[in-house]
């Protein structure tokens, strides 16, 4: 049987596509979670038949309540790996706790330099020569958990943010999809800092 794999994303949902266009996955979407009603990647879930919730956080009465209702309804989905696609929020103790070292980010930048919602424009104001792209665990820090694989991008000297993030995307897509295959094939293990895919 496939691994099960609910996908979180707040804007176009490229990321989700790579996912969903993957050739024989070892896993299925089964369901797709944005924090915006108008975010594109909802859009490309439900023309897969792949059911879909928006968990907005203005709808909550406060941080703590929304971090609930998007435990509740990713559980609803029973998956196996939580997997954030472009989602720009941070995730509470509640999901983290429902999900233990069961939630992938992607991040365009290699962590644990650039963390945080301005990686490529932060990497280019550095004046780093290299940047690149990570795929790792989520833990309750912006960015900080376990490395999972990581992918270098080098920076032209023409290079503007546009055209940077435009070559991670690439990468990041790609990587995304095999890091996900892999985990959904032989799981992980993760020891402190370390995690390793068999």
């Amino acid at each position: 049987m496939p691994a099960r794999i609910a996908v979180l994303v707040s804007g176009s949902g490229t990321n989700l596509q790579a996912l969903l266009d993957a050739p024989d996955p070892a896993y299925e979407v089964v369901g797709v979670l944005s924090d915006r009603a108008d975010a594109h990647g909802l859009v490309r879930a439900q023309h897969r038949g792949i059911p879909v919730e928006v968990v907005d956080l203005g709808d909550s009465t406060d941080r703590s309540a929304w971090d609930a209702r998007l435990a509740e309804a990713l559980q609803a989905w029973e998956p196996d790996w939580v997997v954030c696609a472009g989602f720009m929020r941070i995730l509470g103790p509640c999901v983290l706790a429902a999900f233990p070292s069961r939630i992938v980010n992607t991040h365009p930048a290699l962590l644990p330099a650039f963390p945080g919602a301005h990686a490529v424009r932060d990497a280019l104001a550095y004046g780093v020569r290299v940047t690149g792209c990570t795929v790792h665990l989520v833990d309750a820090g912006v960015d900080t958990g376990p490395i999972l694989d990581q992918r270098v991008v080098c920076i032209r000297d023409d290079d503007d943010e546009e055209s940077l993030h435009e070559r991670i995307k690439v990468e990041e897509r790609a990587m995304l999809v095999e890091t996900v295959q892999r985990l959904c094939q032989h799981g992980c293990t993760v020891d402190g800092r370390k995690a390793t895919i068999p």
